[in-house]
């Protein structure tokens, strides 16, 4: 089905110049779509730029946007390594743009936006990865490995933690990984293998992160174990031995979220395995809550988010009720209960916010309320992102920066506050 078929909301243009140079400079598009594309040219000068830029793509794109998003995702297959980086930016352009003005116009809801964001953070993640592993081998810098292990990228898994994990990244949004090997792959020859695996995780950190014609992703590798001491890419088995004896409960946390994303990806669910013994306590561990609780009033303490609430200046995902605290409602009463219950092991907020009230361990009212707003947060934060592509999550200090979302949204100023 077109987009134009499934329009549903449009943004106010803020800037109304803005809107009518679009009007004027792209001709050729169903009104409705027209309508949609003027409105977000005139509040986000990023999607403007987007739009002139792949006018030609954007054109067939919004006849099935569907189809379009299986075509960028694809595009990249089979590239050599040297040619993955501007391949891979030119697919952020694209889906960026694809999910802007679906999320905008209403054809998609939250969960498909933010999915398609994933979707290809997990391919750039994955092509990268193996292509590069593929290359190790082909070089005879991988000890032992043949040209059959580069199917399995030799062993190495990147996982995806946080948001990507869960199929929830935001507009402009970091993704969060950590790189594993198997030693087992390699006896007596770990240290060479290692070696190998930390040259492909910084070179594809460079594919993903380095400012060459725009970025894919900014990658951060530091929720790995003692990330200021260990490797960027380190053994399963050390990782696991590090789990075992000093993990804490925010890593906890941190692994309900967790998924394999590119590399070898069986490697990578069996090594999940090993951790649920960690993660999923059989005991209801009320301590370990309190921990991760006094941790989040220490991270509102240090960045000074106390106080009366403010549109203006207010921070979407740390201040009091935004979504960092939705989030963490939701993964302690996990973290109580789906030791017991490996129903409530939930990677999404809101499908585990559904498992939590299914159970009984809150009232259906207050996982409704919570979803709710967890939504309605993200759209707002989607939006912040959109105008310039910055990773923010902090609304405007000034009344016409307010102005600015609140249109964006497809509100007046005194709808919005």
């Amino acid at each position: 089905m077109t987009l134009a078929a499934r329009l549903t909301r449009t943004p106010i243009p803020f800037d109304p110049a803005a809107a009518a140079d679009l009007r004027a400079e792209l001709p050729g598009f169903a009104p409705e779509v027209m309508d949609l594309m003027a409105a977000t040219a005139g509040c986000s000068p990023y999607l403007r730029g987007l739009m002139l830029r792949e006018t030609d793509w954007l054109r067939e794109a919004v006849d099935d946007p569907e189809a379009a998003l299986e075509a960028v995702l694809s595009a990249p297959d089979g590239l050599a390594a040297d040619a993955l980086p501007l391949a891979l930016r030119e697919a952020k352009r694209r889906v960026a743009l694809l999910a802007a003005l679906c999320d905008l116009g209403g054809a998609w809801p939250l969960e498909q936006v933010t999915g398609a964001l994933t979707r290809l953070a997990d391919k750039a993640v994955h092509l990268s990865l193996t292509t590069l592993v593929a290359e190790e081998i082909r070089r005879g810098k991988l000890p032992g490995a043949t040209p059959d292990d580069a199917a399995t990228a030799g062993g190495m898994v990147a996982l995806a933690m946080g948001k990507m994990g869960a199929g929830e990244l935001n507009y402009s949004s970091d993704i969060d990984l950590i790189c594993l090997f198997d030693e087992t792959r390699y006896p007596g020859e770990e240290q060479e293998a290692r070696a190998s695996f930390i040259k492909v995780t910084r070179r594809m950190t460079a594919i993903l992160s380095d400012t060459t014609d725009g970025y894919v992703f900014r990658s951060d590798l530091r929720l790995r174990p003692d990330a200021s001491v260990t490797p960027v890419c380190l053994s399963m088995a050390a990782a696991e031995a590090y789990y075992e004896a000093e993990g804490r409960t925010w890593e906890r946390g941190a692994y309900i979220k967790a998924r394999p994303c590119g590399g070898d990806l069986q490697a990578g669910e069996r090594f999940l395995k090993t951790l649920i013994p960690f993660v999923w306590r059989k005991h209801l561990d009320f301590v370990a809550i309190q921990d991760a609780h006094d941790m989040r009033l220490r991270i509102r303490d240090h960045r000074g988010l106390h106080g009366p609430i403010t549109v203006e200046g207010h921070n979407l995902k740390l201040g009091a009720g935004g979504i960092r605290e939705i989030e963490f409602f939701t993964q302690t009463r996990q973290l109580i209960a789906g030791g017991r219950d490996p129903s409530l092991r939930d990677r999404t907020t809101v499908g585990g916010l559904a498992a939590l009230a299914d159970k009984g361990w809150i009232p259906s009212e207050v996982a409704k309320d919570l979803t709710g707003l967890y939504r309605a947060h993200r759209e707002v934060e989607h939006r912040l992102q959109m105008v310039n592509d910055a990773q923010t999550h902090v609304m405007p200090s000034t009344p016409d920066g307010v102005a600015r979302i609140a249109a964006f949204c497809g509100q007046t100023d005194a709808a919005f506050r």
